[in-house]
């Protein structure tokens, strides 16, 4: 009988492929283990491939679309950072991610011309300076004032400030309103607290800020930290999760807001005026009257339309433009001064009634009166459907299912 004869699928393994171990022609590799081996190494790479492709489409279909318009001559940003990216992610429509990216881009443009601006100053700067040492002869200027550094104005207004947070006459913004906004309204309200805290430390006499019902990883307090970074712990301005109604006695609060029946007649130095943080650009009116009211708060209003020939249009002000009013009434207690922050763009001109007749006067009392009561039923119409819509609505930074 002949000898059967039985192959072995065998792999002689060469010295120089292992380094670390002597070399030996004995080594042998089972060949369809090997396989086995590979054939595994290479279904884990797919299946990781294929997550990383299902995790990256939609960014990488959002570049794609973002490249072409750019290629197309369409108003698109050169760099886009993590957070835009995630935006645009959450359009639900082409037109959106559109006006969104020219949004961008001309937001682009206005920084890199006022970063032109800046060097072509600090370059006239040094022009002028070279000038004024070549024509001073080595001669030192003299004079009896001594020279007031920058540094030393910021020193003055930092040591204000913290005396009004001991002395200083409180003022709050009511930081409660982040569901009813969407991210751009809640950007620019940051932005717009940004200047009423700089105008208010350049006061002669500044409030103390409160900022109640901001809390801790809200959107509100991730918007500060980003853009006042590490100078937000050093403010001098009070932040707590409080409500305003567990840090003052109710008696003394008073809710400012355009939709309140009652007009703000004078300046009150011992009362707390309340100021609503919101930027709404579709005018959801009577929001902050509501919310004064379920808190059962004194409410009051400008006298814009007593003061001013008020044209057409909503009187909502921003809030860079109340804390100017408030600071003015604050020092000044004159309200023609005050109003003076007022855009004109609103009104034509202050109201003069010296030379009214009394008839003129009840006939523009009663005219005033009507259209208060027409804005009073159209706010609460307004506030009504703005609440029932708000029900089905969702935070726009939840995620979407």
């Amino acid at each position: 009988m002949p000898s059967r004869v039985i192959t072995c699928r065998t792999l002689v393994l060469s010295a120089w492929l292992n380094k670390d171990s002597s070399p030996s022609a004995t080594e042998k590799l089972d060949l369809d283990g090997w396989k086995h081996v590979m054939r595994s190494a290479q279904q884990e790479e797919a299946t990781e491939r294929t997550s990383q492709s299902e995790e990256d489409s939609p960014l990488a279909v959002t570049r794609e679309l973002i490249e072409m318009w750019r290629l197309s001559g369409r108003l698109v940003p050169e760099n886009i950072s993590e957070e835009d990216f995630k935006t645009l992610n959450e359009c639900p429509t082409k037109s959106s991610i559109r006006k969104y990216l020219k949004f961008l881009a001309i937001k682009e443009n206005r920084k890199k011309a006022d970063r032109e601006k800046k060097e072509k100053r600090n370059e006239a700067n040094k022009e002028r300076m070279l000038n004024a040492q070549e024509n001073a002869r080595g001669e030192l200027e003299n004079t009896f004032l001594p020279k007031f550094w920058t540094r030393s104005q910021d020193a003055v207004y930092n040591w204000r400030a913290a005396q009004s947070m001991i002395f200083g006459q409180p003022l709050v913004y009511d930081m409660n309103y982040e569901n009813y906004m969407s991210r751009r309204e809640m950007e620019n309200t940051v932005k717009q607290l940004m200047e009423c805290e700089g105008a208010n430390r350049r006061a002669l006499d500044p409030f103390h800020l409160h900022y109640c019902n901001l809390k801790a990883g809200d959107p509100y307090h991730k918007e500060f930290v980003k853009r006042y970074g590490e100078a937000w712990d050093k403010l001098f301005v009070t932040v707590t999760e409080k409500s305003y109604v567990e840090v003052f006695p109710k008696d003394q609060l008073v809710y400012l807001t355009a939709d309140s029946p009652n007009v703000m007649k004078t300046f009150e130095h011992d009362k707390i005026y309340i100021i609503g943080s919101i930027v709404d650009k579709s005018m959801k009116t009577g929001l902050s009257l509501a919310n004064a009211k379920r808190l059962d708060l004194a409410t009051a209003r400008l006298p814009l339309d007593r003061c001013l020939q008020w044209a057409e249009g909503a009187k909502n002000l921003t809030l860079d433009q109340m804390m100017r009013i408030l600071l003015t009434l604050k020092d000044t207690g004159n309200w023609k001064e005050a109003l003076q922050f007022v855009p004109q763009r609103k009104h034509e001109g202050f109201v003069d009634t010296s030379s009214w007749s009394k008839q003129q006067i009840d006939t523009w009392k009663k005219t005033k009166l009507h259209e208060k009561m027409a804005g009073q039923r159209k706010a609460h119409k307004q506030f009504a459907q703005n609440f029932s819509r708000r029900q089905t609505q969702k935070n726009w930074w939840e995620d979407v299912s």
